[in-house]
């Protein structure tokens, strides 16, 4: 219990010192977190809006396909990439195993089929209230699917906070294409696992503390928009 209430009371203190070291491992953590986000929802808002109003044969298969990689291993993702990064792998010239990018990269495959596929069942409902309309004026599938982005977008940050947390709690595909190396690729979910090897229970605490922190932001967040949204469409 004494080892327990140390651990965090210097892993506070490090936090309000701000401490260098995790400043630049938190810095890091978001940097490719945010960007990976973004990217995902560049790609998977799309795919969620054409598969929201298109109807073709195997569209069923597709919508189960999505869902199932929803629930992708990361450390396959991870295998997959660096199978892919590798010095011997077809985009190995580009050397961008153990980098950053590798990792955002790993984050973007794990997040994309969970935007695209929340972000669907949020734009076929609006398609439902919205689509007679629309249809009424003219609108092409391009234009109804930008329309319906828009007016779903507090539906859809809920669904893009929902991939920020899946990918600011990520382990094992970063560990693998980022190779936690200090300063360079170190975040904090793979800092959290290294220290607590090394029996720096401290630093790992108040790395734990910011992580809980961002989860309870964006869960927070998240809950704050989708009663907004269901007031707005109430209204």
């Amino acid at each position: 219990m004494h080892d327990l209430s140390e651990a965090l009371g210097t892993a506070a203190w490090l936090i309000l010192s701000l401490d260098r070291d995790l400043i630049e491992i938190v810095s890091l953590s978001l940097r490719v977190s945010l960007t990976a986000v973004a990217v995902a929802a560049l790609i998977g808002l799309p795919i969620a809006g054409a598969l929201a109003l298109s109807r073709f044969f195997g569209r069923t298969v597709v919508l189960s396909g999505l869902n199932a990689l929803m629930g992708l291993p990361p450390v396959v993702v991870g295998l997959f990439l660096y199978l892919m990064f590798s010095r011997s792998g077809p985009l190995g010239a580009l050397g961008l195993l153990f980098t950053p990018t590798a990792m955002i990269a790993a984050q973007v495959l794990l997040i994309v089929p969970i935007i695209a596929a929340l972000g669907r069942q949020v734009i076929e409902d609006l398609w439902a209230d919205l689509g007679e309309q629309l249809r009424s004026f003219g609108a092409r599938r391009r234009q109804a699917i930008g329309t319906l982005l828009w007016e779903g977008r507090l539906a859809l940050l809920t669904v893009v906070l929902a991939g920020f947390g899946r990918a600011s709690a990520e382990v094992g595909a970063v560990m693998i294409v980022g190779g936690n190396i200090d300063h360079v690729t170190r975040v904090m979910t793979t800092a959290i696992a290294l220290e607590t090897s090394k029996g720096n229970l401290s630093l790992a605490m108040g790395l734990g503390l910011v992580l809980m922190t961002l989860s309870l932001i964006v869960n927070g967040g998240a809950f704050v928009l989708q009663n907004a949204a269901r007031r707005r469409s109430g209204g």
